[in-house]
């Protein structure tokens, strides 16, 4: 099965540089750099189109692409056709979004090609910058141990919070983002973190997470695409498929099973279902 993701294009002559659809990207992929606006970075565009309906010159639309594996280099060679200031803005992405790897690929490019290295002199005082885009939808990584106080007192939350990530709407998610990467990731059903009390030191406690509605969301043929690219490039080492118990539900597991018969290397899956009263109904293998 060949993999298709929706990405979004601009048209450069009909784009009057207004900036509305930089609000409705919440990835922060899209900028405004020298009067025409930017996709700085595909690899975290969800292709949901949020930005379209924000563009008063119908300069922007959704086009289907077989999907490839994410090349910097190739990137890299599109960024520069743009100016000092989108290559600016594109390493200062993927710096925002920890990407680590992708960095380094482009500052070799630069170094390799002799184009002067806009993020030099920031990386070498090693200044702090402000991220851009709307933080709802920015990945942002905090698996460090919280330094918090274990302490019992009155005031003490019940439960701390064991979440390490963020976003984690499967819309919303990249497949590359640095805490997919051989993580044990599990696929939730929307509702049951609610149902199940204890559900952030039983499913959530060192692991990644992804969240959806087999019922009520859109675009779930993109959800299948994810997967499969989290089991195939992020290398995910196992998947933990939490649904309820009723039978829309069923619906998530079914994707799952599609995204693992697909991807070209296998991962083990395991398939908890949680009671509407809270309780596990049933945990197996699958």
């Amino acid at each position: 099965m060949k993999t298709k993701r929706q990405m979004v294009k601009i048209d450069e002559a009909k784009c009057d540089g207004c900036g509305n659809c930089v609000t409705g990207c919440h990835e922060g992929a899209l900028q405004v750099i020298d009067g025409k606006a930017r996709l700085i970075s595909d690899l975290l565009c969800d292709g949901l189109g949020a930005c379209i309906g924000e563009c008063p010159r119908g300069a922007i639309t959704i086009e289907t692409r077989e999907a490839v594996p994410y090349d910097e280099v190739k990137v890299m060679e599109g960024m520069v056709q743009h100016g000092p200031n989108t290559i600016k803005a594109h390493l200062k992405h993927l710096r925002d979004h920890a990407q680590k790897a992708f960095l380094k690929q482009a500052f070799d490019y630069l170094k390799k090609h002799k184009i002067p290295n806009p993020l030099e002199e920031e990386m070498t005082k090693k200044k702090e910058h402000e991220p851009c885009g709307c933080p709802g939808g920015r990945t942002m990584d905090f698996r460090e141990p919280c330094a918090c106080d274990d302490g019992a007192g009155e005031d003490a939350p019940a439960a701390q919070s064991q979440l390490r990530q963020w976003p984690v709407q499967l819309h919303l998610a990249s497949p590359m983002a640095p805490y997919f990467q051989k993580a044990d990731l599990v696929v939730a059903a929307d509702c049951t973190a609610f149902a199940y009390g204890n559900f952030h030191n039983d499913f959530i406690k060192g692991k990644a997470i992804v969240i959806a509605c087999p019922k009520l969301d859109d675009g779930q043929e993109i959800y299948v695409e994810k997967l499969q690219a989290l089991i195939e490039d992020a290398k995910v080492n196992t998947l933990t498929v939490v649904t309820m118990e009723v039978p829309c539900c069923n619906g998530l597991l079914a994707m799952v099973k599609q995204a693992a018969a697909a991807a070209k290397r296998k991962v083990p899956v395991k398939h908890v279902v949680v009671g509407i009263q809270g309780g596990i109904k049933n945990e197996d293998w699958v």
